[in-house]
């Protein structure tokens, strides 16, 4: 297995991660940004009052993007098991 090789399956595995890791987070950061703006706007100042809806964001994103992230996930890994003779020798 050479240097390049493993760069190559680290790289791959990253941009996987980063593709499968946005939804939730940009959903996370979506809703953030609008109940920091509301907060700002009626000086409510209550900690509590944006973590209900980023859960529920978030539950929201992951039942409309789940499937997806599951077919990615498999198929990452089918490739990564099916790859290992040829990464070895």
């Amino acid at each position: 297995m050479t240097p390049d090789t493993v760069i190559s399956v680290g790289q791959h595995a990253l941009l996987t991660m980063l593709m499968l890791a946005a939804p939730p987070l940009l959903a996370a950061l979506g809703v953030g940004l609008i109940i920091g703006l509301f907060q700002a706007a009626t000086q409510v100042n209550e900690m509590t009052l944006s973590f209900i809806p980023k859960i529920v964001a978030l539950v929201l994103v992951l039942i409309a993007v789940g499937p997806w992230i599951i077919r990615t996930m498999v198929s990452f890994t089918e490739r990564l098991i099916l790859d290992i003779p040829l990464l070895i020798g």
